[in-house]
């Protein structure tokens, strides 16, 4: 029953729809900009702003929740919102974020040409072939 529990625990949800929270757009005109929500509309959707963003209500289905918060006040405006984007740092911080690597590998391996593909699948033979010729010699050290 313990060992239930903790897994529970780890299942827990922690990012909420809460005012100051930084969305991924992932869909629609302003797919792959970072916004912040304003003000929660009704259960489906939120008054998102950001730098790169016009003020607009958008449905949740459509953002993607980041792990960054900044500070804002119920409801304020453009400026306020871009004056709080800068303090907090925020695109510094989603720069650092994985989530951020991981879509800037897709996007440059989706830049890639079928000789740029041929010659990355050679490197990584070349790499696997290496690890395991040294792991063959520590096997055989270990044995004497």
């Amino acid at each position: 029953m313990l060992f239930l529990s903790a897994i529970l625990l780890k299942m827990v949800y922690r990012r909420f729809v809460e005012i100051g929270r930084v969305a991924f757009v992932r869909f629609g005109p302003d797919e792959g900009k970072l916004c912040t929500v304003v003000d929660i509309v009704d259960q489906n959707r939120a008054l998102i702003d950001g730098p790169n963003i016009r003020r607009k209500a958008i449905s949740f289905k459509f953002l993607h929740l980041t792990g960054i918060v900044i500070t804002i006040a119920h409801g304020c405006g453009t400026s306020a919102v871009k004056k709080a984007w800068e303090k907090e740092g925020v695109e510094e911080k989603w720069c650092q974020s994985t989530w951020y690597k991981k879509l800037q590998m897709k996007a440059t391996r989706r830049q890639l040409s079928d000789f740029d593909r041929f010659k990355l699948m050679k490197v990584k033979q070349r790499r696997s072939w290496l690890i395991k010729m040294e792991m063959g010699r520590l096997k055989k050290a270990q044995k004497k």
